[in-house]
């Protein structure tokens, strides 16, 4: 832009001074022309402070839901909701781990009844050398022995159960241990271990309290259940009870969408309750802490059944309430049919194992005596 024009700063300065001239009043300094001068052209925009960059609003995590105080809090959050497929695997787990259970129980029971003949004489032996040999006084194996042979048949099998989860109980307390517990002690159908936590859930638990009060149930029905079942069966109908109580359990937080892990042994206890209440249901029970009530036992498991049922209809979650229904379910069908339709027919069983047994037997005794 040239000097001259009056467009411009320059020019409009130059005006000035030239009017300043001819009306003889004194010449201002050059600069204060200027600075009276209107400014024109695009004004510079004043530097706004910076503003954080707009980002999506982000919704608020969903609260947790309550966790229950009996189950350990999850070391990982479950990533997605799994897909109902995997309830396969489980479901044939369950399938063919009472098939084997109840099947080694057959067998275990023709071993059994094949050396109790010959343990009487052993026994008979033993005994007569105890009453030859002097007694000791304080003997602790003595007492141990005593004990032991005090406690009926029942309390003898549940005995080893109830170690197994004071075992797994420590567990528990060593921090080291911490995630293997959860992986594979507690059953979640979104977990990565599906078949294993079904039985090993049933032998843990994370609150002494919890422990204490499945093992007390569990040996104040034992001598009712192994007298109506026997030794092995029951074994068998516990340990099958253990998976499919935690199956129903799958099924059930697979239909809710609550994943959150379970333990303990509730759900085979509730087969153990069940069926001993279904055969014998005008059985007396009590509170251990108001012994003064009591009730049949057919009402406690309708109690029971109705406690549950709504537990699982009203969403509580203080307990694993489709896994109770799934156990008192289980033992319930099993003593009403299952024994008739399962343990009724192991005789092809127990057939084919005794011949394997006599041909290898046979096969032994020609190799030594040639």
């Amino acid at each position: 832009m040239s000097p001259g024009r009056p467009g411009s700063a320059r020019g409009g300065a130059n005006m000035a001074w030239r009017c300043w001239a001819r009306a003889g009043a004194p010449r201002p300094h050059r600069l204060a022309v200027l600075l009276l001068q209107p400014r024109r052209g695009f004004r510079r925009a004043r530097p706004r402070p910076e503003e954080p960059p707009a980002t999506a609003t982000e919704a608020p995590p969903a609260p947790a839901p309550p966790r229950r105080s009996l189950c350990p809090p999850s070391p990982t959050a479950a990533a997605g909701r799994p897909s109902p497929r995997r309830l396969v695997k489980p479901l044939l787990f369950a399938v063919g781990f009472t098939g084997s259970a109840f099947g080694s129980a057959a067998i275990w029971q023709y071993e059994s009844l094949k050396s109790r003949v010959q343990t009487y004489f052993e026994e008979a032996r033993a005994d007569w050398m105890d009453k030859m040999r002097p007694q000791k006084r304080g003997d602790f194996r003595k007492q141990v022995n005593s004990w032991w042979n005090s406690l009926t048949e029942g309390q003898r099998t549940v005995t080893g159960i109830i170690a197994a989860n004071a075992f797994v109980f420590c567990l528990w307390r060593l921090p080291g241990m911490r995630r293997i517990m959860f992986t594979y002690f507690t059953s979640n159908p979104s977990s990565k271990a599906l078949c294993s936590p079904m039985l090993l859930s049933t032998f843990s638990h994370f609150s002494l309290f919890h422990m204490a009060a499945n093992m007390y149930v569990l040996w104040s029905f034992s001598s009712s259940i192994v007298s109506l079942l026997g030794c092995e069966q029951f074994i068998a109908v516990y340990l099958s009870a253990g998976v499919i109580s935690t199956f129903v359990s799958y099924v059930a937080k697979m239909a809710t969408g609550r994943f959150e892990p379970s333990l303990g042994a509730s759900g085979a206890i509730m087969t153990v309750l069940a069926a001993v209440c279904t055969k014998m249901p005008e059985a007396k029970l009590a509170i251990i802490l108001l012994p003064m009530f009591t009730f049949t036992a057919g009402s406690a498991l309708k109690a029971i059944i109705a406690f549950d049922t709504a537990g699982l209809a009203l969403g509580w979650r203080l307990f694993d309430h489709a896994a109770h229904l799934g156990g008192a379910l289980f033992g319930m069908w099993y003593v009403t049919y299952g024994h008739e339709l399962i343990w009724k027919n192991r005789e092809p069983l127990v057939k084919a194992w005794h011949e394997l047994r006599t041909k290898n037997a046979g096969k032994g005794g020609g190799g030594r005596s040639s």
